[in-house]
């Protein structure tokens, strides 16, 4: 069978298929349910995760996630190359604390400086194109500073010292996580959880427990994630003198626990987390990304239309994301968030048939994150699709946009 032009989905049902498998099977051996992987191959619900990709790949019997998205990615299933910053940052999470940081160079960090280079590593990530490279190196020197400074700290300082530590392990998750290494991605969350507990800050804590919710839930573990999301909210819950940031990484945890629960078939009960949490931005009045948590009244926006889409309603999808206004690049959102909400506008838009959107949102995309655009598996598949057939006055455009995310070569 002449497998080009077909979607992802088209193709996980056709190797599923031909592996003589169900959807049951293939859905619990990824820890999902039958019902999203119906979604998925019925064209409904996107793959957003290279991670879930290479999972499917493995239990359908493959051995390159090209044969799921098409010869644009060129993955091997039998072994690829972890990236050249994991091998230090590994060894780095694996040597005791207290040996870390011991006879570096130079003059002792305050805590106020350090903090203020671990706010620099966020700055790079969340803005720099260019930033897996220059994070990934700074990460584990980084580290073992922020241990060192914190020996060496007490009262007030000791407080700044050690949020200063959980947000340098919440980038080491986030970073981890993006470059396929699981398994140390939860290390680093968990071992910022067990930071901020101690604490006994509720900001901190729930801003931790945010960030072990969002590798649990990419790990396809959304019932514990949306369970330790809930339990977080009823421990956290902030009173009438709550600081923005707590406010913030309270609402931020119901964001998290909207997507377990969504992927974990439980619809209701996200839109239901989701009015809570829209309740919170409200409180809080602006969009804040305190903890780096991206919290407040467009990204709850932004996620109604993630869920509307998730359920298979890109009409209501499409409605609800009239009334986003989406940030300019550099502001309070990630560029990453901002990045993403308009790849799945744009698949909106495809499902719903619009041609005209579907380029719309492609230049859109094009123009706030060039370096981003080329990673997206659902680009690809709407840039091919809309080549098979394309308006005479699209054609150059469209062209461009293929030739820049690779589909032409």
């Amino acid at each position: 069978m002449n497998l080009n032009g077909l979607t992802t989905g088209e193709r996980i049902k056709f190797y599923r298929t031909r592996a003589g498998k169900t959807q049951a099977a293939v859905a619990g051996l990824v820890a999902r349910s039958e019902d999203w992987l119906s979604k998925v191959e019925r064209n409904v619900h996107s793959i957003d995760s290279l991670s879930m990709l290479i999972a499917i790949g493995r239990e359908l019997g493959l051995d390159n996630v090209a044969d799921l998205v098409g010869p644009a990615i060129d993955l091997s299933l039998a072994g690829s190359a972890e990236h050249p910053s994991v091998p230090m940052i590994r060894r780095t999470l694996n040597t005791p604390p207290s040996l870390l940081g011991i006879g570096l160079p130079g003059e002792d960090l305050t805590a106020a400086q350090l903090a203020e280079r671990v706010v620099e590593a966020w700055g790079i990530y969340e803005k720099e194109t260019e930033r897996y490279g220059p994070v990934g190196a700074m990460l584990p020197g980084l580290l073992a500073e922020t241990y060192a400074t914190l020996r060496r700290t007490t009262g007030e300082d000791e407080l700044e010292a050690t949020r200063a530590l959980v947000s340098l392990l919440h980038l080491h998750q986030v970073f981890l996580r993006r470059v396929g290494e699981r398994k140390l991605s939860l290390r680093a969350a968990d071992r910022a959880m067990q930071i901020a507990d101690e604490t006994g800050d509720p900001a901190l804590i729930a801003a931790a427990a945010w960030n072990v919710c969002g590798i649990l839930t990419s790990s396809g573990e959304v019932g514990d994630s949306l369970d330790l999301a809930r339990s977080t909210i009823a421990h956290c819950r902030p009173g009438e003198d709550a600081t923005p940031e707590h406010l913030s990484a309270y609402g931020a945890l119901h964001l998290a626990a909207v997507i377990a629960a969504v992927r974990d078939s439980k619809a209701p009960t996200a839109w239901d987390l989701l009015r809570e949490a829209d309740t919170v931005a409200g409180r809080l009045g602006s969009d804040r990304n305190d903890f780096h948590t991206s919290f407040g009244p467009t990204n709850v926006s932004m996620h109604g239309v993630h869920l509307a889409a998730e359920e298979g309603d890109v009409v209501e999808a499409l409605r609800l994301a009239d009334d986003v206004t989406v940030p300019d690049p550099g502001g309070v959102l990630p560029l990453e968030r901002t990045t993403r909400y308009l790849v799945e506008v744009m698949h909106a838009n495809r499902v719903n048939g619009d041609q005209y959107a579907t380029l719309h949102m492609l230049r859109q995309i094009m123009e706030a994150s060039p370096e981003e655009i080329k990673y997206f598996p659902l680009v690809r598949e709407a840039v091919q699709s809309l080549l098979k057939r394309p308006r005479p006055h699209m054609h150059k455009e469209l062209h461009e946009i293929a030739e820049h995310v690779g589909v032409l070569a």
